[in-house]
């Protein structure tokens, strides 16, 4: 498979690394409208083939795919040009700002009959993949409540009084004016995609409180205005009629970047923990349960997104998470955004 990367920023370095090492890919070129980002890039990973505009990569069109690593806003017209153009692609997350965006990449990926993934990440752990089994077979009975947070604390770490440390391109998270739907935009979508995968349920019902905290006075720095959402509160109902809450922070002091999912049924429960530090899944189930007894559950590795990807292309059979699943994502932080507004609860 003959690869384009197109954005050749921070992440994808991320996105090189992999696929570099799957069997049968080739890396032929790569799009930046940033010269010295992409001269770097293209330098550190052996790729001849540079351009400065993907209409000038389409025009020479020597390649299967493309891994689009552009900034969110972007996705969505690079995207679309690349399906025209016959290409399969694999985006990375969100997939669009907006529910009726996404739907318009859905759609033109399902006419063109291409292979379309989304990078949504923490499909690559081996534990939420066991969960979702170990759910699905019925160990800890019908789920009827679950619990469900992804914590960071980079906000947190923020010396906002001190203007040195205050420089540099993450301002842009801060400011809707920016193209930021803050946190819930951010990693929204990576929390509600591990727990209703790991539970099997989609979301059919909801309401959000969103906050966004004061970090200087007038909540502005230079051109930011810092007005994007912090953290975020969903409370959710699931097609099974479990119901659950799903939260995230960017001030979760002592956390990276973790992941931690709880999940209860009739017959016993799961949690999951994932972090920088690696992951744990525990089960207490059975005759466990009158004794409070967890037990730790290992997993064996799963094929990565980059690897379900070239397979996809290289056999012509879709595979998930694809574009429609993540604009239903989509759609609940869509509502997420409306509900806090409103404070009222919607159906999806």
């Amino acid at each position: 498979m003959r690869l384009l990367i197109l954005g050749t920023g921070r992440m994808a370095n991320s996105h090189a690394k992999a696929f570099q090492t799957i069997e049968g890919v080739q890396m032929v070129g790569a799009v930046d409208t940033i010269p010295e980002n992409l001269a770097t890039f293209c330098d550190t990973y052996g790729i001849a083939n540079r351009f400065s505009s993907l209409d000038d990569a389409l025009a020479w069109g020597d390649f299967d795919a493309v891994d689009n690593i552009t900034p969110d806003s972007i996705h969505h017209p690079t995207t679309l040009k690349v399906l025209a153009a016959g290409k399969h692609v694999f985006c990375e997350k969100p997939l669009a700002p907006n529910y009726g965006l996404a739907m318009e990449m859905v759609e033109a990926a399902e006419k063109s009959g291409l292979i379309n993934m989304v990078n949504l990440t923490y499909r690559n752990v081996a534990e939420l993949h066991k969960a979702r089994e170990i759910i699905a077979s019925g160990m800890i009975g019908e789920v009827k409540h679950i619990e469900a947070s992804y914590l960071q604390h980079w906000l947190a770490l923020r010396d906002f009084n001190d203007a040195a440390n205050l420089a540099g391109t993450w301002l842009w998270r801060l400011s809707k004016g920016h193209g930021s739907n803050g946190t819930v935009g951010d990693i929204g979508i990576h929390i509600l995609d591990f727990t209703t995968f790991a539970i099997g349920q989609p979301i059919v019902a909801m309401n959000s409180r969103l906050q966004t905290f004061q970090k200087v006075p007038g909540d502005r720095i230079g051109d930011y205005v810092l007005d994007a959402n912090d953290s975020f509160i969903i409370s959710a109902e699931f097609a099974n009629g479990a119901i659950g809450t799903i939260h995230s922070s960017r001030w979760a002091s002592g956390h990276s970047n973790d992941q931690r999912l709880r999940v209860y049924g009739n017959k016993g429960g799961l949690e999951l923990s994932h972090g920088h530090w690696g992951s744990l899944l525990r089960v207490c189930a059975g005759e466990d349960v009158a004794t409070s007894t967890w037990r730790e559950v290992k997993a064996e590795p799963v094929k990565t997104n980059y690897q379900r990807f070239v397979e996809a292309v290289q056999t012509g059979v879709q595979a998930d998470p694809d574009f429609r699943h993540a604009a239903e994502l989509q759609k609940i932080l869509d509502l997420a955004l409306v509900a806090d507004l409103d404070r009222k609860e919607y159906r999806v």
